[in-house]
């Protein structure tokens, strides 16, 4: 392995560290607050579980596409990586960034769809690649009860959905 590849493969472990760390800044900054003050769907994790699962599943999901991308350069495979990797960024901007809530409901059944294929691409590319994911689609499933439940206890709350969407 040389040095170029060595710098590419830790680029693509810490590109979704990185993004997700910018949307927290970006996005996600007053989350804590918000979150307190909502009604909660059962099982709803302290917010303290957040800043600690998300990291896992970046480097998780870097270290996957490494191991997938050092197998085969297929465009396909960058495309979803990226995609999935968008469609989760995006979910942030959406929930708390503009409280568009019922969007960002919508968005994270279409994000748990692109992690599933994500997943299962990557599984058969090269099996390690797609067990890695594994998590990350279990959370993903259970990101979206929980934005499900969360808009529905709370959607008449001005609030909580913002005042341009019901």
């Amino acid at each position: 392995m040389t040095v170029i590849d060595i710098i590419k493969s830790t680029t693509k472990v810490i590109t979704p560290i990185f993004g997700g760390k910018f949307m927290g800044k970006f996005a996600v900054k007053n989350a804590r607050k918000d979150y307190k003050k909502n009604v909660k769907p059962p099982f709803s994790p302290p917010g303290y579980v957040f800043p600690i699962v998300w990291p896992i599943l970046y480097t998780t999901m870097g270290v996957a596409y490494v191991l997938v991308t050092n197998q085969s350069e297929r465009k396909t495979l960058k495309g979803i990586y990226y995609t999935q990797l968008g469609l989760n960024y995006l979910w942030s901007i959406l929930y708390f960034k503009y409280k568009l809530r019922f969007s960002a409901l919508v968005e994270s059944v279409v994000l748990l769809g692109a992690v599933v294929t994500t997943t299962v691409k990557f599984f058969n590319v090269k099996k390690v690649a797609g067990i890695l994911l594994v998590p990350y689609v279990l959370w993903s499933a259970f990101a979206t009860y929980l934005t499900a439940g969360n808009w529905f206890l709370n959607k008449e709350n001005p609030n909580y959905t913002g005042k341009t969407e019901h």
